[in-house]
């Protein structure tokens, strides 16, 4: 099977956020390191996060159009089911097309109609959950797949125990490659990096600058902000740090996460899945507040393992205030031995080799190439 692997064919299927699509590009990544001769092929959806990414890594993808079916209206879902034959069709004609030896989903509702149609021709799949509550596409597919992969311990009640493996959540070569340096200690002003998520951005924003903005000249003078904000409150924010004279440097995104990632010291950020996986790696200590609306309130119970590990903090976005938050954020930046420890904790709940789990677990399902 070894020289079959090398010519191994890949199909990625999933996306529409960054916490699907970024550890489906680890770990495509890491079946390209593995095996420099492997195909790889990716379907997703329209959005835009999805085909910027895969285009800056490279990787050759297709869209099917696709609608969600949680949480919508009576017309919106009787759209969503109307077009899902049309999306299995589509996808049939990609994998008949690219044929490939393993199908991987990564959650998003474009997941269902590729797996299934890849199903229906005898293709071997596996999927792999980023959050401690199971999304709907993948808690349907749990019962169709061959294996199912888990980031967390403790949420594989929704599949079946058979077919679960614990992996971790693969965190992309770049993340990984910061995470091996060892920077030179400073003792110029704390980098506090603020990180609003792809969706709810808005919450942490206005609380974060409600907190900054209440602290002293003495305090601000030693401390510098990154903050990304989403498109909507670039020019708020911008303005809140230019009133007070805080240093900042304000964006909707950061393209090359790495490098913010590198200049921080201290978090605050949603709880998103894939990002966690990120501040483990990386050693990063965090406050974070979970997004109060994700679906089946999965952020907050992602940050419960970091929190329980005494990585991270967690605060209720309706119940905490801006002094509050300023309170918990001079604390850590003024003591230098709680920030370390902290950093270590969260190292330590770290799965670093998440990807290589993952494609260990697809050859297991592939087949031999031509009998080669």
């Amino acid at each position: 099977m070894g020289k079959a692997n090398k010519r191994i064919r890949i199909l990625f299927t999933g996306g529409g956020t960054g916490g699907h699509l970024f550890p489906a590009v680890a770990t495509a990544q890491a079946f390209k390191e593995k095996f420099p001769g492997c195909s790889i092929f990716f379907v997703g959806t329209k959005r835009k996060v999805d085909e910027r990414s895969l285009a800056a890594y490279g990787f050759e993808f297709e869209n099917i159009r696709c609608y969600g079916l949680k949480g919508k209206n009576p017309i919106e879902l009787l759209k969503a089911l109307c077009i899902l034959p049309l999306s299995y069709v589509q996808a049939l004609k990609i994998i008949r097309g690219f044929r490939p030896d393993i199908i991987v989903g990564v959650g998003g509702y474009v997941t269902g109609p590729v797996v299934a149609a890849g199903k229906s021709l005898g293709i071997p799949s596996v999927i792999h959950e980023q959050n401690s509550v199971p999304g709907l596409a993948n808690r349907k597919l749990g019962q169709l797949v061959d294996r199912v992969c888990l980031s967390l311990p403790d949420s594989g009640d929704a599949f079946p125990a058979e077919k679960i493996v614990y992996t971790g959540n693969p965190v992309r070569k770049n993340i990984l490659e910061l995470a091996a340096f060892v920077p030179p200690e400073h003792t110029g002003k704390k980098t506090i990096l603020v990180l609003g998520g792809s969706q709810g951005a808005h919450g942490v924003n206005r609380l974060v600058i409600e907190a900054l903005t209440s602290l002293s000249g003495q305090v601000l003078s030693g401390i510098r902000v990154i903050h990304q904000t989403g498109e909507a409150d670039v020019e708020m924010v911008e303005k809140a740090y230019k009133t007070k004279d805080i240093e900042a440097e304000v964006r909707p995104f950061f393209k090359q996460m790495h490098d913010v990632y590198g200049q921080a010291d201290l978090l605050v950020s949603r709880a998103g899945a894939t990002t966690l996986s990120e501040l483990a790696v990386l050693g990063k200590p965090a406050l974070l507040v979970p997004y109060p609306f994700a679906a089946d309130n999965h952020q907050e119970k992602n940050s419960d393992y970091y929190v329980a590990g005494g990585g991270a903090r967690k605060y209720n976005e309706k119940e905490v205030t801006g002094k509050e938050l300023a309170s918990e954020i001079v604390q850590l930046i003024v003591d230098e031995e709680k920030l370390k420890n902290m950093g270590n904790a969260m190292r330590q709940l770290a799965f670093p080799d998440a990807a290589e789990k993952i494609v260990a677990c697809c050859l297991q399902l592939v087949r031999p190439v031509n009998g080669k």
